[in-house]
């Protein structure tokens, strides 16, 4: 039995929604007024966790919390956010990246903190494709003359 822990509506009056990209990974984040719950809900399982439960790491649920933190707005919102690609360590930079445009919504005055913490501008690195001819990206065979 799958337990939903989202027991609030998401409207116009309520919350502020950003998007968020990072390598394969995908979120999409709402802030909430009203709550102080922070859940992810994964799109491949449909399941739903705690934010804190679902990335395990302190370090990464610190990352994601940093856009808050920077902008002293931390415990003002609940956050509920929807993640698909990639892995736990880019799915968090994702949500970072949505919390960040979610709360330039929330209030336009922050872009200049924001954007100088480089939060409103998507982390392009994505990996490498694989050539013919090489083991992976660059990695080449071993190379013997006789």
């Amino acid at each position: 039995m799958i337990t939903k822990l989202k027991d609030f509506r998401i409207g116009f009056d309520n919350a502020y929604y950003g998007t968020g990209r990072r390598k394969e990974s995908i979120a999409r984040v709402w802030l909430l007024r009203n709550t102080d719950k922070m859940i992810v809900k994964v799109k491949d399982s449909g399941k739903e966790f705690l934010l804190k439960d679902y990335v395990q790491r302190s370090s990464l649920f610190n990352k994601i919390l940093y856009p808050l933190k920077l902008t002293g707005l931390e415990g003002k919102f609940g956050i509920y956010a929807t993640v698909e690609g990639g892995g736990i360590s880019g799915q968090a930079e994702a949500i970072m990246y949505g919390i960040g445009k979610a709360l330039l919504k929330y209030n336009p005055d922050l872009r200049p903190t924001l954007k100088k913490a480089g939060l409103l501008k998507r982390d392009a690195r994505e990996k490498e494709r694989k050539k013919y001819g090489l083991m992976k990206a660059r990695k080449g065979y071993r190379w013997s003359k006789r």
